[in-house]
C-alpha cells in the first residue's frame, strides 16, 4: 500500500522541506522563511532532483522579497543571483528562477508584492505535480510486457514537486501491471539510489532491490533487466541529456545488450539554447564526497579525486525521451 509524503511544500508562511541528507534513517523536516537558507538547503543537497530546486527557489524568491520596502529591482537581483550560483547544471533552476523574474518584471505595481510572487511560486509547483502526473501517463507505452526496471539515481517524490520523473513512470507501471521488480543503482558517490530512491519504493510497496552500479552490466547479461528509465538534469535540442553520473555507464550498456534506455523529464528540463552536450556546463563537487562517506573517512584526503556530478548520454544511445508532451522517439530535435 503506497504511504505518501511530500518532501517540499509551502504552509502557514513557511518552505518545509524533507532534509535528504539524513534519508533513510531518519526522517526530518526543516522549515524556513529564508531564502539564504533555501540556498543552502540546494547547495548540500538536503534539497535536490532538477524539477525540486527549481520549485524551492522559486518559494526561496517570495520569500526573500516578502519585508523588502525599497529598492525592489535591486533587491530582486540580489535574491535572483545567490540562487543562480547554487547548482550550475540543472537548467529547471534556471527555468523557475526566470518564470519568477519574468513574472516580476509584468508588476505595474509593488502593493502586496509577496502576495503575488508567492502566488506565482504556488502556480510553478503545481505545475510540476501536474507534469509529473502526465509523464508517468505517457511512460505507460514503453512497457510491452510486465517488466522489471533499473533505474539511476532519484527521480520521485524527492526529486520533484509531484510524483516524480522516471519513478512516476515506475509507480503507474506497477499499479498497471507492467512493473513487477525494479533495481536500484546505489548512485555513488552520494547514494542517492541506495538511500532515497530505496526510501521511496518502500513507501510505494513496490518490490525492489538495491544493487551497485558496477553490477549493473553484470545484471544485463544475467538477461534480469528488460528496461531503464532515468531522469535528466538538462536536455540539448538534439537530446543529449546530463543526468546524475552514471548515467551514460548504463546507456552503454544497454547499447550492447539490446536493452531499451529512457529518458523521463518536463519540458522545462529542456534547454532550447544549448544545442548538444558539448556546451552543457557540468558541476563538479567537493572531493570530500568521495573520499568520506557519510562521514566516515574511507580514504586519504590528500589524494586527488575526479567528481563530475553528471555526465552527458549521447542522443543515439536514448531509445526515447518521455515529457508531459508526449514520449519522443529519435531523432530529437527539440
Amino acid at each position: 500500500m503506497m504511504s505518501q509524503f511530500k518532501s517540499i511544500e509551502f504552509r502557514n508562511g513557511m518552505f518545509r522541506y524533507l532534509d535528504q541528507t539524513k534519508l533513510p534513517l531518519k526522517e526530518k523536516y526543516i522549515e524556513t522563511d529564508d531564502y539564504e537558507r533555501i540556498a543552502l538547503a540546494i547547495e548540500r543537497l538536503e534539497v535536490r532532483g532538477a524539477p525540486a530546486i527549481g520549485i524551492s527557489a522559486a518559494y526561496a524568491i517570495a520569500l526573500g522579497m516578502k519585508n523588502v520596502t525599497d529598492n525592489y529591482k535591486v533587491s530582486f537581483k540580489k535574491i535572483y543571483d545567490r540562487l543562480a550560483a547554487t547548482r550550475p547544471t540543472a537548467v529547471n533552476l534556471f527555468w523557475a528562477l526566470d518564470e519568477m523574474e519574468n513574472y516580476f518584471s509584468t508588476l505595474n505595481s509593488y502593493e502586496n508584492l509577496y502576495g503575488l510572487l508567492l502566488s506565482q511560486a504556488k502556480n510553478i509547483h503545481d505545475d510540476d505535480i501536474n507534469k509529473c502526473d502526465k509523464i508517468g501517463e505517457n511512460g505507460l507505452e514503453i512497457f510491452n510486457k510486465e517488466s522489471v526496471v533499473l533505474t539511476h539515481c532519484n527521480t520521485g517524490r524527492l526529486a520533484t514537486g509531484g510524483e516524480g520523473t522516471a519513478l512516476s513512470i515506475i509507480k503507474k507501471g506497477f499499479e498497471n501491471g507492467k512493473v513487477k521488480f525494479v533495481y536500484s543503482d546505489e548512485t555513488r558517490p552520494l547514494l542517492q539510489g541506495s538511500r532515497l530512491t530505496a526510501f521511496e519504493l518502500s513507501k510505494s510497496g513496490i518490490p525492489f532491490a538495491i544493487n551497485t552500479d558496477s553490477a549493473a552490466a553484470m545484471l544485463m547479461s544475467q538477461n534480469k533487466i528488460d528496461i531503464v528509465i532515468t531522469g535528466a538534469d538538462r536536455i540539448a535540442v538534439n537530446g543529449d541529456s546530463a543526468n546524475k553520473i552514471g548515467t551514460y555507464n548504463l546507456a552503454v550498456l544497454c547499447n550492447y545488450h539490446k536493452i531499451p534506455f529512457y529518458i523521463a523529464a518536463p519540458t522545462s528540463t529542456i534547454d532550447k539554447s544549448c544545442k548538444d552536450g558539448s556546451s552543457i556546463n557540468i558541476e563538479e563537487r567537493n572531493k570530500s564526497e568521495v573520499t568520506n562517506v557519510n562521514g566516515v573517512k574511507v580514504t586519504r584526503d590528500d589524494y586527488n579525486v575526479y567528481s563530475p556530478a553528471f555526465d552527458v548520454t549521447p542522443n543515439e544511445l536514448i531509445t526515447g525521451i518521455i515529457t508531459e508532451e508526449s514520449l519522443h522517439k529519435p531523432p530529437y530535435n527539440f
